[in-house]
């Protein structure tokens, strides 16, 4: 079973921190999507003969398409690729985007998970990171998602941003859970570099983010997701039973999957292929049926180092009968003794054959997984 991947690169505004491609502009919409329908057709072997088990519409903003913009998407991924019958597919959307007329006509499309990019239930949140809705159109929308008799849903909270307090962050995960959101999937706000947010600090315009504030807002989360039921299975992301993201899910696993549209990722196993993150240059590329593209086949280690990284991330951890038999004994060897120190620390704990990070270890996730590369 492979997934798909299609980015869709329009949003209204530009939020301060993405670091997303994205265009405020919809000019090129029309044409993108001409694109990505010849961009459909030609890649149709890239994962062979794989059974499509997820399709994730992400960006950028996928609710800015028409419904039958994305009928026509997924009409085109039906005729060309062979879908499961419970296939997972997945649009994000924002929610000033939402209306049960928009619901319904996604709906019968296809689309039978929604992502809503809530960020936080408070307007001075939302201000401060310049999203393109307010607080009442977030709760509204979920409330017409649930009318509109979707049931699978998920939604992205931020913390640790400079002004948000802890009674605050635990008041945005209380009405989650008040709403019985059955999936959630919460960030750590990061700057990235090039975005409002890093000139914005780099001036001094907003004050510099602070670790021991984030690691703190990140346990009374877990901690009180965990007590209301939801099960944490990768470092952002948690879900009541039942609930996880197929999709997320399979790239933590390592299965293949073909990302369409500009900027958008693939991976078939060994190597990774990457489209031009330039609207205009892909849809002219596509117009002449080629793809601006570039290439990396994985090594060994690269391969080994992709696997400790993601499974690290996940409720499993790392399973050394896999290092052993993909990677060799002496690799599954090493693996267990440098992740001895951690084991010993209380930051990672052995249980059978896998390795998985503590509550606390969590907070060192990236760092531990950078101890335990080959380089």
């Amino acid at each position: 079973m492979a997934g798909i991947y299609l980015h869709i690169p329009f949003c209204r505004k530009a939020c301060h921190y993405c670091n997303f491609h994205f265009s405020t502009s919809l000019r090129l919409k029309n044409d993108f999507i001409s694109a990505l329908l010849k961009e459909i057709k030609l890649r149709y072997d890239y994962i062979g003969t794989e059974t499509i088990d997820t399709i994730y519409f992400g960006g950028g903003t996928p609710s800015l398409l028409g419904a039958g913009e994305t009928a026509l998407i997924l009409d085109g991924l039906r005729q060309h690729y062979q879908l499961a019958d419970n296939a997972e597919i997945t649009l994000e959307a924002n929610p000033d985007d939402i209306n049960m007329t928009k619901l319904e006509e996604w709906q019968a499309a296809g689309i039978n998970r929604l992502s809503i990019g809530i960020q936080s239930f408070f307007d001075e949140d939302l201000v401060w990171m310049n999203r393109a809705h307010h607080a009442g159109q977030a709760l509204k929308a979920l409330g017409d998602t649930r009318k509109a008799g979707f049931s699978n849903i998920s939604i992205d909270l931020i913390y640790g941003t400079p002004n948000l307090t802890d009674s605050r962050w635990l008041k945005n995960v209380e009405i989650a859970i008040g709403h019985q959101v059955p999936h959630l999937s919460c960030y750590a706000l990061t700057v990235e570099p090039a975005t409002a947010l890093h000139k914005m600090i780099e001036h001094r315009q907003y004050p510099a983010l602070v670790p021991d504030d984030q690691a703190r807002q990140f346990l009374l989360l877990t901690d009180r997701l965990q007590s209301a039921g939801y099960e944490h299975y990768e470092i952002s992301n948690f879900a009541l039973p039942g609930y996880r993201s197929r999709h997320n899910s399979s790239y933590w696993q390592g299965k293949n999957y073909l990302g369409l549209g500009p900027s958008a990722h693939s991976f078939n196993g060994h190597s990774r292929q990457w489209n031009l993150a330039n609207n205009a240059l892909y849809i002219g590329a596509l117009h002449d049926n080629q793809l601006k593209a570039e290439t990396e086949t994985l090594t060994r280690n690269q391969q080994l180092n992709e696997y400790l990284m993601i499974s690290l991330r996940t409720k499993e951890g790392i399973d050394t009968s896999r290092l052993e038999q993909e990677f060799g004994e002496a690799e599954a060897a090493r693996i267990m003794n440098d992740s001895g120190k951690y084991v010993k620390s209380g930051k990672m704990e052995k249980d059978g054959h896998f390795l998985r990070l503590t509550r606390e270890g969590k907070l060192f996730a990236d760092g531990i997984a950078g101890e335990l590369f080959r380089i």
